[in-house]
């Protein structure tokens, strides 16, 4: 299994492979920590829906939302601490590329 990841990313050690994973696992959890201090500060904190049945799936979808762009963003900024920048900058160009937004990494 790990060398099937190692040869489908293009990297040739296992703590190359662990870091990456530790990356993949830090990036997780904290946009899904940041998130909700960030809806906080905008005023969409929990309490500022009303109680009613919709209120709660409003809420959730804005945090969903917001866990999307702070993960993207915390990838690369915690590949580059790890020294793994080269790896997830070109991780972020492939995926970002499949959503549509290929236009943003055409050379002009």
């Amino acid at each position: 299994m790990t060398n099937r990841l190692k040869k489908h990313w293009g990297i040739t050690s296992t703590w190359q492979l662990i870091v990456i994973f530790w990356v993949f696992a830090i990036t997780g959890s904290s946009s899904v920590y940041v998130a909700k201090p960030f809806l906080n500060w905008i005023g969409l904190s929990r309490e500022a829906f009303p109680d009613s049945w919709w209120s709660g799936t409003v809420y959730w979808t804005l945090r969903l939302l917001l866990i999307f762009p702070f993960y993207q963003v915390l990838l690369i900024i915690f590949g580059w601490l790890f020294g793994q920048f080269k790896f997830f900058w070109n991780f972020e160009k492939k995926m970002l590329s499949r959503l549509g937004f290929r236009r943003l990494f055409q050379e002009p």
